[in-house]
């Protein structure tokens, strides 16, 4: 189950952030997010160290925690998708599918004449895209 999504700009400035639980656990997502940024800026400026190529924009398991695990995805423009997912046996193939989906509607999202480049994305019917896709993620592996 996904429990925050979020995109994070070049400066690693939060551009959206939703999370899909009790309002308790919300802090402590957005924490986790604000960590994963450390994990993906080291596999972006080390990539010798890591296992993908820089050509790849799918970051794969940034890092486990006890009850989470965070996945990262990085777009040419420099801007990072961050995943939290509570589940702990997910198949790449999913995320992957996940994080092409996102890709599709952040683009759509930013390519409205009224969004300004590099500020928070405000729009409802991009926030109604990501539960849309939220809510799938998963069930294609199910059938």
């Amino acid at each position: 189950m996904i429990v925050c999504v979020a995109v994070v700009g070049h400066q690693n400035n939060p551009l959206y952030i939703q999370s899909f639980t009790d309002a308790d656990d919300a802090l402590k997502l957005h924490h986790i997010v604000h960590c994963s940024l450390d994990v993906v800026d080291e596999r972006v400026n080390n990539p010798k160290k890591s296992g993908p190529t820089l050509n790849e924009t799918f970051l794969g398991l940034l890092y486990p925690t006890e009850n989470y695990k965070v996945y990262g995805y990085l777009t040419n423009t420099k801007v990072k998708f961050i995943l939290v997912t509570t589940d702990l046996d997910v198949r790449d193939a999913d995320v992957r599918n996940f994080f092409r989906r996102f890709h599709a509607a952040y683009v759509d999202a930013v390519s409205n004449p009224f969004h300004v480049p590099g500020k928070k994305i405000t729009s409802r019917t991009f926030a109604d895209r990501v539960s849309t896709i939220v809510k799938s993620f998963g069930l294609s592996s199910a059938v």
